[in-house]
């Protein structure tokens, strides 16, 4: 089933390098994209397909444009009423660990209108918002420390300083903690030294 666009344009818009796996890791609402021209940028509701810069593209998510919040002026800065309001997705269908190839996408920047049937097949490649299920996560960390308090704050301080590039996540679904997975930069990862050795 794909997004219904009616009369509005598509487009396409690129993860910046730099901002890509910060949205594969974690879960975002909105996708801002700084420094985006005025001429021929996207209005709000448009229908957006978010892709990579790679060649080919790959589709990641789909999602609207949301309406730029107010510029603020600053009466004491004259050249601050030439920014730009970012351009501001809101996610609609997020395909990070499904992406699907958009070869026939010809990108023209970080922001490129879309032939509505080209957006339509990608729409529906990457198909409407999956079942959810329950899931426990978890995350067991050996500390040392001398108070609960201490080795709560260590924990945290161990987590926000390491986190999901070396941190694996324990998960499993909510009702069978005996299927329990490892997780590292959001994929599947081995935590049996055994098997390793083999």
């Amino acid at each position: 089933m794909s997004e219904r666009i009616s009369q509005l344009d598509a487009w396409a818009v690129v993860v910046p390098d730099g901002r890509y796996e910060a949205e594969r890791l974690f879960h975002h609402e909105t996708l801002e994209l700084p420094d985006v021209e005025r001429v021929r940028r996207p209005a709000p509701g448009d229908p957006v397909l978010v892709v990579t810069g790679d060649d080919p593209p790959l589709a990641v998510a789909l999602g609207r444009v949301a309406p730029a919040a107010p510029e603020e002026h600053d009466p004491d800065d004259p050249q601050s009423e030439n920014g730009t309001a970012p351009l501001v997705v809101t996610y609609t269908r997020r395909a990070f660990d499904e992406p699907v190839p958009a070869e026939r996408l010809a990108l023209a920047g970080p922001v490129t209108p879309v032939d509505p049937a080209l957006y339509r097949e990608l729409a529906d490649r990457i198909g409407p918002p999956p079942h959810v299920d329950r899931w426990m996560v978890s995350l067991d960390l050996p500390i040392e420390a001398s108070s609960p308090a201490e080795a709560v704050r260590l924990f945290w301080s161990y987590v926000m300083e390491l986190g999901p590039r070396e941190l694996p996540a324990f998960v499993s679904p909510a009702d069978d903690e005996l299927a329990m997975q490892a997780f590292v930069l959001g994929a599947e990862a081995n935590q049996d030294p055994e098997e390793d050795d083999d």
